[in-house]
This record gives structure tokens, C-alpha cells and sequence, in this order.
């Protein structure tokens, strides 16, 4: 039985019910912590991580469970414990303010601060003597010297607001292929033409990154760049990253060989690898692919979806104290289990060969694709294909008896929407309509829950309650699916809530003065600095994907307004691409769409979705498709009701010939 209880025990969020038994004394992010540390005339300490992180829990164990440690702490700060994923934008600023003192960041984010929260000092991960000697030094300088540590408060405040500074470009010249090739060109050198993604690790599987590669590749028949994004596909899919007995992607791996993950399962990362190998398989045909989507879906089914059709966070990386135990196998324990499929089993997977890892325990990953197994091992690839099947089987209801990883059973608005257009995606190439009917059910929740009765949004829901009012990235990664939704239906209900977000954004978030994009919005209660977010990172931007679908919006609602918004802010973003290409794959797929060809493919008529279907074979990777089964209000779909079914290719607000077959349609492509 817990001896002690905090303040967060009234929380929601499962990274503060981690930390609601602590002698520390936490206190949620509020007025509360702010008004006690004034009139105690304390520091802060801003401690910030979220459940599923590994040094979070390690740092809890060795210092906030520590009754001494603890005990100086709530003597000498005010403590106050944030969620990353349920305050993001808390996290931006204070990530901001230890990257400016340290040079780095990560989680667990530590940061003290003034009672008004002006930055003072801090880190990440702090071992128990480190972390003493820190609590001291800072207590002493506060005491001795208060004058100094505003001073430096002061100073940290100024350069975290300059880091938001954005200065906009004013001439907007054309867009050029150049600007594309210069940024291809100076990325290039970075690839690991070995073993796929980065030349360096920990490898993260960066999914915006390999779209973008892969569209340019494509577009630019570069034989070169196809052949990379497919190594990186492939190694992912093969390697320990990917549970292969579960399906699913781990966070990152750890080496450059994609072989051990840091085993926390994020939902972000599998709603996006879900959108990028549906778009590969249907670019590369390798059945690969699709087994990795259908096994991706199958594993955020049973283990990230509540019985409402919301999606969970994330999956812990540990069990009973220990990292990925819930994943690894001995080679006893596979053997007991398989009897005479172990054999099999055993080169399938490389147990004590490439997949050993730790204390005599086996990652389970493979090293050929099942056509060259199956011919290396001397049987058919169908009759592989079913024994791995039922091994796989044994092994995950073995598995599920362990003690399973905790889980983040927090639904995050802007993440649920990743995931609803990961499964647009997957219908779109695959056509399995249970995809389609998720997609829509999952959207019909978020907007009956998530939809804020002024037209904006709420940014977690958990237990029946929405709460957090919604930052940018709910706005555009749910403007975004809606668009999606819109693309696999041709229902325009999805357009209408689309419009109704992305003018709510405007209204709310928007900077005149720069052409951007704030995080939070006016209405909410002021940070010392109001952070933009403009780099892309493992997810986009949110300003690079609502940059996007104002762009598209503008195309389906002939709206200008929308497009030089867009325009705007790439022309602002364009200088800097080619200096960070990783960091800007999002601004790039905008930037293809101004350079290349950008076909609205308009489909009419009562088989307008069969139509539509049958351009699943073909991988177009820049087009927007529209359409409707009747009549439609959509000014590229006005009058274009004819007799039967057509296909319209348009481009520049300039339409063809309609022509009753996708082979005639394509043809006209290219």
C-alpha cells in the first residue's frame, strides 16, 4: 500500500498517476505551484517526461522515490510535474531554455525556474548524486545571490523568445525544382546505403523523411533514391524495431543495424509507418509492405484502441523494472514452446545468431524476405508463410501472459488523427473495407467528443472527458485526416469540418505580423513565450502540415485566401530547407506540389468510387482526388454531371476531356 499521496493523484494523465505516490511533493502545472512559490519565495523545479519513457522511470526510482532526496526537494523548490504529451506546449519552452544551457534535450526534461517561470538552470537525466549537488548549488545561489539568477533568468527568457522569432519573406518568387535538388543533394550524403535511414545512431524511422524521398524519387525517376527509401523500408520491417511476433514498430533502434529498438511502442510512429508503407507497396509492389500494414493494424487493434474506437497513447518500453522484457525470448523458452517447430523458428528469426542480445535472451528479427527463406530452407513460400504464421501465434499468447508494459491509456486528439489517416491510407491502397469503416468511426468520435462547442477542439480524452484546450497540431493533423477522409469517400461533410478547423486556426493561432502559425492559442493562458513550431521532427510540424492543407483546401474551394496563406509561409520556410533537409521533409512535399505537376483527378457519377478504387494499383505520387456520385457544390465539380461515370484530369483550374476509364485517365498523367 502507498505511504505517501500527492496532488497529481487527482490528475488523469497516467505519466502523473506514475508519480502521484512520490514523497516528492508534485504539483500539477497551475496556479496553484506559481502563487506557493511566491509567497515562499521559492524556485521551481519543472520536471517534465510522459509514461512510456525509460530514463523517466529510471530517474523516478533512484531520486523522486528517495525519501531524503525527496525530502530536499520539497523543503527548497516548489515541484511541479508535466505531462510532455498533454502540455506540449509547457515542454517547447522549457526544451527550448535547457538546449539554450546545455546544447541538448530529451526526457526526462528537469528545468528550474522563477515563480513568474522564467528559466534558471537545467538538464535531463540526472543520476541521485548529481541531482543532491545540483538541489544544493542552486538553493545556495538563490539564498546568497537572488539578483544574479534573475539576471540570468532574464536572459534565458530573451533567447527562448528569440527562437520563436520568425522573419517573414516578403518577395515571393517562384518555387523552383532546384531548390528540391539542392536540398536532395545535400541530405544524400547522410544515407546508410548499408543498412538503410541515417548513417549514425540511434536510428528513428522519421516516416515524414522516407514520403517525402519517396515521392521525390518517383517524381524524378532517381533509380538511386528509390533504391534507398526501399533498403530503409525493408531493414525496418525486417529488424528487431519491428515486433515480429506482434506487429507494430518500436521508437527507435538503438544501432545503426535496426536491430534493438528502445521498446516503447508510440502511436504517432505506427499511424505514420501505416501511411508510408501502404504508399511503398503500392509505389513497389513487395509484399513486404503489405504484411507490415496488415500486421501494424492488427497490433493497434488489439493492444491501442479502446472499446469506443479511440486510440491509446503509447506503450511502455518496460516491464518488472526491466526494458523490453515483455519482447525478448530465451532460447529454452522458445524451444519448450515450438517442440519441433523451433528449428524453423530459430533460422527464421537468427535466435542465437543476429538476434542475441542481453543475458542470453534473443531479439526476434529476420535477415531475408520469406521468398529467399523459404528457397534457402528448401520449401514453399505458402507453406513458410502458414508455419511462421502459427508460430507466431504460439508466441504472442505465450507473450500475452507476461507482465505486459504499461500502458497510456490517454487519447490524444492530434495523434488519433494521425491514426485515422494512416487508416485512409491503407484502404486507399488495399481496399479493405473494415479500414474505410474505422477511419470514419473513429473521426465520428474525436468530432463528437473532441469538437469544443465555439468550433475548436480539445486536445486528450480519456474516461469519457475531453479536457486541454486544443494546440496547432490537434487543428492540422485533424484538418489533415479530414481531408483524407474526404479522399477515400467523396463524402464533403469532411471538407465542411475541415474548413470549420482550419478557420478556427486562423482566427485563433495565427500571426499576422510573420505569416505563421503560434502553437497555443490566443485564448489560452500566457507562457513565458509563445512557442511556433516550424522544424518537422518524428512528427511533422504543425505548421508545415497545416501549411499543407490550406493549400489543398484552397485547390478544392477555389479559396485564395487559403492558398496565399500557404504560400506564405513556405516562401518563409524555403531559405532555410536545404540547411536541415531532415528537418523540413514536410515543407518539402508542400514545395513538390508547386514545382511538379499537381493533377486534381475529378470523378463523377454513380461509379464514382469503383473509379475510384482501381487507381489503388497505380502509385501517383502527386494528385489530389475528388469527386461525388451526384451533383456537388465543389467549384472544380460544378456542371460536370454527365451521363454515366467520368474521369476529369485537371490541373491550373483547367480541366480535359472526361474519359470513362482510369487506363485512358492515367494516360493522360503522364
Amino acid at each position: 500500500m502507498a505511504t505517501h499521496s500527492n496532488r497529481l493523484i487527482h490528475e488523469s494523465s497516467p505519466y502523473l498517476l506514475q508519480h502521484a505516490h512520490n514523497p516528492v511533493d508534485w504539483y500539477p502545472w497551475g496556479e496553484e505551484a506559481f502563487a506557493k512559490a511566491k509567497a515562499e519565495n521559492k524556485l521551481m523545479l519543472v520536471s517534465i517526461g510522459y509514461s512510456s519513457c525509460h530514463w523517466c522511470h529510471v530517474m523516478e526510482r533512484e531520486c523522486f522515490e528517495n525519501e531524503a532526496i525527496a525530502a530536499q526537494m520539497n523543503e527548497q523548490f516548489v515541484c511541479i510535474k508535466v505531462d510532455r504529451e498533454e502540455r506540449p506546449d509547457v515542454d517547447q519552452v522549457y526544451m527550448a531554455a535547457v538546449q539554450l544551457m546545455t546544447g541538448r534535450g530529451g526526457w526526462p526534461l528537469n528545468c528550474f525556474a522563477l515563480a513568474d517561470g522564467r528559466p534558471v538552470f537545467g538538464g535531463t537525466y540526472f543520476p541521485p548524486p548529481q541531482w543532491t549537488q545540483v538541489l544544493n548549488d542552486l538553493h545556495s545561489t538563490w539564498q546568497r545571490d537572488p539578483t544574479r539568477v534573475i539576471g540570468y533568468a532574464e536572459q534565458l527568457r530573451t533567447g527562448v523568445v528569440a527562437q520563436g522569432l520568425v522573419v517573414p519573406v516578403t518577395e515571393e518568387v517562384e518555387f523552383k525544382r532546384t531548390e528540391l535538388e539542392d536540398l536532395v543533394n545535400a541530405w544524400s550524403p547522410t544515407f546508410d546505403q548499408v543498412h538503410g535511414g541515417s548513417d549514425k545512431a540511434p536510428k528513428f524511422p522519421m516516416p515524414n523523411n522516407y514520403e517525402f524521398l519517396l515521392r521525390y524519387a518517383f517524381l524524378t525517376n532517381d533509380a538511386k533514391l528509390k533504391k534507398h527509401v526501399a533498403l530503409t523500408l525493408d531493414k525496418m520491417a525486417l529488424g528487431g524495431i519491428f515486433d515480429q511476433v506482434g506487429g507494430g514498430f518500436a521508437r527507435y533502434s538503438t544501432d545503426v543495424l535496426w536491430k534493438a529498438p528502445h521498446f516503447e511502442k508510440m502511436l504517432y510512429d505506427n499511424a505514420q509507418l501505416v501511411s508510408l508503407y501502404s504508399q511503398a507497396y503500392q509505389a513497389f509492389n513487395n509484399p513486404l509492405y503489405k504484411a507490415t500494414v496488415e500486421r501494424t493494424l492488427d497490433f493497434i487493434e488489439r493492444e491501442m484502441m479502446s472499446p469506443e474506437g479511440a486510440f491509446y497513447s503509447a506503450l511502455d518500453a518496460d516491464s518488472e523494472g526491466e526494458e523490453g522484457l515483455f519482447y525478448v525470448w530465451t532460447k529454452d523458452e522458445l524451444e519448450t514452446l515450438l517442440g519441433a517447430e523451433y528449428d524453423l523458428a530459430k533460422a527464421y528469426y537468427n535466435v542465437g545468431g543476429a538476434g542475441l542480445w542481453e543475458h542470453g535472451r534473443n531479439i526476434l528479427l529476420r535477415t531475408t524476405t520469406d521468398e529467399q527463406f523459404a528457397a534457402d530452407f528448401g520449401i514453399s513460400e505458402a507453406d513458410l508463410v502458414t508455419r511462421i504464421t502459427a508460430i507466431d501465434n504460439i508466441l504472442l499468447a505465450a507473450r500475452s501472459k507476461r507482465i505486459r508494459p504499461g500502458l497510456d491509456d490517454k487519447s490524444l486528439t492530434s495523434w488519433n488523427a494521425m491514426m485515422i489517416s494512416g487508416y485512409c491510407d491503407a484502404y486507399e491502397v488495399f481496399g479493405h473495407q473494415p479500414w474505410r469503416d474505422r477511419a470514419i468511426a473513429s473521426m465520428e468520435l474525436m468530432l463528437n467528443k473532441c469538437k469544443r462547442s465555439n468550433g475548436g477542439l480539445w486536445h486528450v480524452y480519456k474516461g469519457g472527458k475531453a479536457s486541454i484546450n486544443g494546440y496547432l497540431e490537434d487543428y492540422a493533423f485533424m484538418t489533415e485526416a479530414l481531408i483524407d477522409l474526404y479522399g477515400i469517400t467523396f463524402d464533403e461533410r469532411w471538407l465542411t469540418e475541415a474548413q470549420g478547423l482550419a478557420e478556427h486556426a486562423i482566427r485563433h493561432f495565427h500571426d499576422a505580423g510573420n505569416g505563421m502559425f503560434h502553437f497555443t492559442s490566443d485564448l489560452d493562458p500566457a507562457l513565458i513565450a509563445r512557442p511556433i513550431e516550424l522544424n518537422d521532427n518524428v512528427i511533422p510540424a504543425s505548421n508545415s502540415s497545416l501549411a499543407k492543407s490550406l493549400y489543398l483546401l484552397g485547390q478544392l474551394f477555389d479559396n485564395e485566401r487559403y492558398l496565399e496563406l500557404s504560400n506564405t509561409m513556405l516562401h518563409t520556410m524555403a531559405p532555410r530547407m536545404s540547411s536541415y533537409p531532415a528537418g523540413h521533409s514536410n515543407w518539402a512535399e508542400l514545395m513538390l506540389m508547386h514545382v511538379f505537376p499537381f493533377p486534381e483527378i475529378a470523378i463523377m457519377g454513380p461509379d464514382a468510387m469503383a473509379l475510384r478504387a482501381q487507381f489503388a494499383a497505380h502509385y501517383l505520387p502527386s494528385r489530389q482526388f475528388l469527386g461525388s456520385t451526384t451533383a456537388s457544390s465543389l467549384p472544380l465539380l460544378k456542371d460536370k454531371t454527365l451521363p454515366g461515370s467520368t474521369i476529369f484530369v485537371c490541373e491550373n483550374k483547367t480541366c480535359r476531356l472526361p474519359v470513362p476509364t482510369v487506363n485512358e485517365a492515367l494516360h493522360e498523367l503522364r
